[in-house]
């Protein structure tokens, strides 16, 4: 991707038909943006016809004294900080959907599996479980074009003043007012306050949440209290529900050391 399709991909999100904007900043390393997350696709799920939404990888580099500019990236004994926002910005070369895929397979490798996901090795099994083109991502992951957009990201968080991840930056359709500008991790409640005051509405129209089986097909791995949180039940009636989706065959259940996952068998 060059500098030019990058800019022509801000001014597509400027001109969003949707009234607001999301530009959202996190580090895919800090568990912090790993618990946003589940937020976002609550708030996505409900509210997601009145925004559109740019995630902006701010991965902090400065404490470590490197940069990516001095990552050789043309071998495959690789590992460095750096790395798995160059994979994440290689596989939305494939598409968003892609993209957003191997990111949340990289924070469960990462924050449920314990992985070190600065190796380059780790990352193609990562890329290979998000069921991406493996030849394409490896000759993205090596390009310039990764690196230079992952650059772009680290441009704007520069550009934006963020000095906090995750950090969310509201936008409204009128161009000329400045941001709401939110840093930090706050309830789900918190987000949507914002978001209806900026659209100036009492109150929003809320979507009611797709069935088990579409929300795998968006969503192809959960946690159980993700679901209960989007249905607004209990966990033990999520894992309930669950349950009868793995006798179906159609969920796997994957146990896990503080929660338990959900997959798309």
């Amino acid at each position: 991707m060059s500098n030019l399709d990058l800019a022509e991909d801000i001014r597509e999100h400027q001109v969003s038909c949707k009234p607001m904007e999301l530009y959202v900043f996190m580090d895919p390393m800090n568990p912090t943006c790993w618990e946003l997350q589940s937020i976002i696709r609550k708030l996505q799920i409900e509210y997601g016809h009145y925004f559109s939404m740019r995630m902006i990888l701010s991965t902090q580099l400065s404490a470590l004294n490197m940069s990516v500019k001095n990552a050789d990236m043309t071998g495959d004994d690789l590992e460095h900080p750096a790395l798995p926002s160059v994979a994440i910005k290689a596989a939305e070369l494939q598409g968003k959907r892609a993209g957003n895929r191997f990111l949340h397979k990289l924070q469960e490798q990462l924050f449920l599996q314990s992985r070190n996901v600065t190796s380059y090795d780790v990352l193609l099994e990562i890329a290979e479980e998000a069921e991406l083109d493996q030849a394409e991502f490896k000759d993205d992951f090596h390009s310039v074009h990764s690196a230079k957009a992952f650059q772009c990201d680290l441009r704007i968080t520069r550009e934006m003043e963020i000095s906090e991840v995750p950090s969310i930056v509201f936008f409204n359709e009128c161009i000329e007012d400045e941001g709401v500008k939110v840093s930090g991790l706050y309830s789900y409640d918190v987000y949507l306050t914002i978001l209806q005051e900026m659209l100036g509405k009492d109150r929003l129209n809320r979507q009611s949440p797709p069935s088990l089986d579409d929300l795998f097909i968006k969503y192809p791995t959960m946690a159980t209290h993700e679901v209960a949180s989007i249905y607004n039940i209990s966990e033990q009636t999520a894992e309930r529900e669950l349950k009868k989706q793995v006798l179906q065959q159609k969920l796997e259940r994957i146990p896990m050391q503080d929660d338990t996952l959900w997959k798309v068998k």
